[in-house]
């Protein structure tokens, strides 16, 4: 029940910033950007942006990855799910997963890069706050 409660908050936090973003009408003239992805980079979309968080979509295709890099506390929504795996600058790795549906706060301080260690395309939804 805890843990339930807790995804509810995090999912009516997620709803609400992206609520706020949407309804500034100054953002609507902003251009939405994709970034090019090298080969075997994941593909990340801007949807919008203000001056304290954006939100963006990442979309990993099975052995695709990001450097690493330090990010900032987010929350993430998982559209389609899989497992990432984490390797932080020490070389120590970590697999977490990703379940469709699920919604998490991220704060880790580390850098580290991600890679899509599973089979299926991961697709996840991201409110970062800057």
């Amino acid at each position: 029940m805890r843990k339930s409660s807790g995804l509810f908050t995090a999912a009516v936090f997620l709803v609400s910033l992206v609520a706020g973003v949407a309804a500034n009408p100054a953002l609507a003239e902003e251009k939405k950007s994709v970034s090019k992805a090298a080969a075997g980079e994941a593909t990340i979309k801007e949807i919008e942006q203000n001056d304290k968080v954006r939100v963006y979509e990442v979309t990993y295709k099975p052995g695709d990855g990001l450097p690493s890099a330090k990010r900032p506390m987010r929350v993430v929504h998982v559209i389609g799910g899989g497992m990432l795996q984490r390797t932080f600058e020490d070389g120590t790795k970590e697999t977490v997963e990703w379940k469709t549906g699920d919604t998490k706060i991220v704060s880790e301080e580390k850098p580290y890069a991600l890679k899509n260690v599973g089979k299926g395309v991961i697709h996840l939804l991201i409110v970062a706050v800057k």
